[in-house]
């Protein structure tokens, strides 16, 4: 069982259901060989028969009868082998993708950085996919009928150990041909996946972008490039396929020469008398019916070879490290505070350099400055998402180091500068702040955040389903609704990514009163590009290049005419830009 769990990754349950496919595939394979022992009997009966000159008649009613029952025994073992195999199977798959998605859950958003969606995307569906078809179909059939096949040849060789040799000296040359080549096929398995992988970024890349991609007229350009991927696919594919059938049939031919050193053995020791009649017939039945199951165990040891490039990806995810951080804390207050904080997404490429200051709790305090200085990046620091390189970050006084992230996210309600909104309905895609609210209080949420009124003008109102990620919305309107989800978390800690990034003037303001109703008692950090929308904040602090270059009010960072006066600046020309 620990040996099952371990090799492919499978849980308790899943490797006793594999260990019951693998029995009853084994019994399976052997009722197989019944009709076989069965025509032994018939053919012993008949020779006597006809040595003695038809002195013995043949109970055909008897052999009827074994012979029914047999074939009763070959529908109950196969109809167990299927029932078992499959029902565990799609089960074990259900607990696979299920404990994928908790597993993910609980992981570093570093994590999601180091690794492709569509990555991730192919490992969960299409590598679960891989595995549930190799499992129902090839795992227990062919440690099933390896082990079978070493019980009838057990069976062979104690009956005529010479005959036995005969009939099976092929079997470890043939098997040796596929495992010897497993190497080669891995490398191919690996470019083939590569390439499927590489496949797949670009169908999504089109998906996604496909607007802007008719916008500057690159449809045949973008459409070539993806025919290009797709053919790569293909022929890798075929490679692989070829290079696994090439071999594998190069076994089953070689396995097919034991027939004819079957043939050979027995007739000279029928020549010598060191044999019976009845022997040899029943060695010849044998391979007619023993090579079948052996083919089909080298196609699946084939397959195992690509299962195993898929059991090592869904390793890596199952096997990654989690946070195993407190779950349990304390803070005094909810002043947030940067202490000499650094910070890099990759190393020697810092985004963050010895940053310090101070957010405190019932104030507003805004991040500013050029692009890159590093604004959403503290957003993430602060909210848990990823860890700190150097200095210190505190939640009321207590470093966040090692709390857990998803306990810590109890504190925070986050609107971050790109949406994510649900196929779902719009009373729904707000609940998801505080799943236990009542209607009223999304209602009363949604009015604060003022959607209520372009909610009541949709087909269905608060019912009305959105569509992906809010796609029957404007960028506006899904603003606006995360930031109604946020207000129904009414959490302590306020984090606000550009959340008016994608609003009219008009709304802006009236969502900058909504927010200014929460700062009481709560610690706002807002993020802004408009200086505007800052104006009014207790604290302004201003990054620029990693580090925090100013730090104060409005009319203060006003009158130091430094970095965040210029930005004021180059703002109110701006807006004074007109088309001539």
């Amino acid at each position: 069982m620990k040996f099952l769990q371990k090799k492919y990754a499978l849980s308790p349950q899943g490797a006793k259901d594999l260990f019951k496919g693998i029995l009853y595939s084994v019994l399976a394979y052997i009722s197989l060989m019944l009709p076989v022992a069965l025509l032994a009997l018939v053919l012993d009966s008949f020779l006597d028969t006809l040595l003695d000159g038809g002195s013995k008649n043949t109970n055909v009613l008897m052999y009827t009868i074994i012979g029914i029952v047999i074939l009763v025994v070959i529908f109950v073992m196969h109809y167990l082998q299927y029932t078992i195999t499959y029902m565990g199977t799609y089960k074990e798959s259900e607990r696979r993708r299920i404990t994928l998605a908790e597993k993910l859950r609980t992981l570093p958003l570093r994590f999601f950085q180091e690794h492709d969606v569509s990555d991730l995307t192919g490992t969960i569906m299409g590598d679960c996919a891989g595995f549930e078809h190799a499992f129902s179909h090839t795992v227990s059939q062919f440690w099933g009928s390896i082990i079978s096949t070493a019980i009838v040849c057990v069976v062979l060789l104690v009956y005529d150990w010479r005959m036995g040799l005969a009939l099976l000296w092929v079997a470890p040359i043939a098997f040796a041909i596929v495992l010897l080549s497993r190497k080669l096929q891995s490398k191919q398995g690996r470019k083939h996946m590569a390439a499927k992988l590489e496949l797949a970024d670009g169908i999504q890349e089109c998906l996604e972008t496909v607007q802007d991609i008719k916008a500057c007229n690159q449809e045949d350009a973008y459409m070539r490039k993806l025919d290009a991927k797709m053919d790569a696919a293909e022929k890798a594919q075929i490679s692989s396929e070829m290079m696994t059938a090439s071999l594998v049939t190069t076994g089953q031919m070689f396995l097919r020469l034991g027939l004819a050193t079957v043939i050979v053995v027995g007739n000279s020791l029928m020549i010598n008398g060191e044999t019976t009649l009845f022997s040899y017939i029943l060695f010849l039945i044998a391979a007619s019916r023993l090579y079948d199951p052996l083919s089909g165990a080298m196609s699946n040891m084939a397959e195992l070879f690509g299962v195993d490039l898929q059991v090592d990806r869904l390793k890596a995810i199952q096997n990654h490290k989690e946070e195993d951080r407190q779950k349990e804390y304390k803070t005094n207050g909810y002043d947030i505070t940067f202490d000499h904080v650094s910070f890099a997404y990759e190393p020697g490429k810092p985004v963050l350099k010895d940053v310090s200051f101070t957010a405190k709790q019932g104030q507003v305090t805004a991040l500013v400055g050029p692009s890159g200085g590093g604004k959403s990046t503290i957003a993430n620091l602060v909210a848990g998402f990823y860890d700190a390189d150097g200095g210190k970050i505190t939640l009321g006084g207590t470093d966040i180091a090692p709390i857990d992230s998803v306990a810590m996210m109890r504190e925070f309600s986050v609107v971050f500068q790109n949406v994510v909104l649900f196929n779902n309905t719009v009373m729904e895609n707000i609940r998801v702040g505080r799943k236990d609210a009542t209607d009223e209080e999304v209602i009363a949420a949604a009015k604060a955040a003022r959607c209520h009124d372009f909610i009541e003008k949709l087909p269905e109102g608060y019912q009305t389903v959105i569509g992906e990620n809010g796609s029957t919305l404007s960028g506006g309107e899904c603003q606006r609704l995360s930031i109604a989800r946020a207000l129904l978390k009414d959490a302590p800690v306020i984090l606000l990514d550009e959340a008016t990034a994608s609003l009219d003037v008009d709304n802006e303001t009236e969502i900058q009163e909504a927010i200014s109703k929460l700062v009481n008692g709560k610690t706002v950090l807002v993020i802004a590009h408009r200086m505007r929308t800052v104006e009014n904040a207790d604290k302004i602090v201003v990054l620029s290049d990693g580090v925090v270059s100013e730090c104060g009010t409005h009319d203060e960072l006003m009158r130091k005419n430094g970095l965040y006066a210029k930005l004021v600046t180059l703002q109110t020309e701006a807006a004074q830009w007109k088309i001539s």
